[in-house]
């Protein structure tokens, strides 16, 4: 089984300028640590500016470090809502089936569900998962691929194959 490594992206004008405090990174720290072993490894706090968003999602998936970076934010309808563009620059290729799954699950809760223009994609070894701003949207949606990922990082390492993997999520509730 592969080593699950993250980087935590909180994309929030307010937040980076110090206007309060991120909500939604420590909900998916605590989650990823929690049922997936995972180590969070990089955390970062940026405003809503696409060039910004781009080149830290570039630089983490390029660094080796990681290989699972959680963007939460920016993925709404307003103006300043860029984070599937950003994330869509430095993709090679999309993961289509996370986001609708997720968007499948959250409509059950909230009929906004469908304005959401969350994106998944791969970069290079390294999965790229937009969520949602909010602490509650974040954590909703991240549990609804969690029993998938592990899988997902091990085939982009180079192992197992489709049939082949025991997904393995710890019982720990975060």
């Amino acid at each position: 089984m592969v080593a699950i490594r993250v980087g935590i992206l909180t994309i929030s004008d307010r937040a980076s300028a110090g206007a309060y405090s991120d909500q939604s990174g420590p909900v998916l720290r605590r989650l990823v640590e929690g049922r997936l072993a995972a180590q969070v490894v990089l955390t970062s706090t940026i405003p809503d500016e696409r060039a910004a968003i781009s080149r830290t999602l570039a630089e983490w998936a390029d660094s080796g470090r990681i290989n699972l970076i959680l963007t939460t934010g920016g993925t709404g309808f307003s103006p300043r809502d860029v984070t599937p563009e950003a994330t869509r620059d430095v993709i090679d290729r999309e993961a289509p089936g996370l986001a609708e799954a997720m968007r499948l699950a959250s409509i059950q809760v909230t009929p906004h569900a469908m304005l959401s223009r969350a994106v998944s994609g791969i970069r290079g070894r390294t999965l790229i998962i937009n969520l949602p701003g909010s602490p509650k949207g974040a954590r909703e949606n991240l549990q609804v691929v969690l029993p998938a990922l592990p899988h997902g990082l091990e085939l982009l390492d180079g192992g197992g194959t489709d049939d082949s993997h025991q997904y393995q999520l710890t019982q720990a509730r975060a």
